[in-house]
């Protein structure tokens, strides 16, 4: 989410979240999904948004309140990287030690929901 989001990148009049903050990653994520969520949570307010393919299918939905705050992104990554393009728990872990507060969950359905 920290990276630039290629849609609204240098774009002044780019929308802005509900929040008053520009849109910054995902971009990449969102193309590289049959589908993501995302939904984001602040003190001020918390919202939800779909995309398929990179775009968004829905508009910033509200999301009632509950007291907490952080950034939550589900995916499907698009059948074309195929089980050799997903990254395992441990790559995961590996990847993001350096961020001690981001919390890293992998559920992987293929054969019956591993966590």
């Amino acid at each position: 989410m920290a990276s630039k989001d290629l849609r609204f990148f240098d774009f002044p009049d780019a929308e802005r979240l509900p929040d008053g903050y520009p849109r910054r990653g995902m971009s990449v994520v969102a193309a590289l999904s049959e589908w993501l969520i995302h939904t984001n949570r602040r003190r001020n307010g918390a919202w939800t948004q779909r995309y398929e393919h990179g775009v968004p299918v829905t508009d910033l939905t509200p999301l009632q309140a509950d007291g907490t705050c952080g950034t939550l992104v589900r995916f499907l990554p698009v059948k074309s990287l195929g089980p050799q393009g997903l990254p395992t728990a441990h790559d995961l872990t590996r990847w993001t030690a350096h961020w001690p507060c981001l919390e890293v969950r992998l559920h992987d359905q293929r054969d019956g929901g591993v966590d």
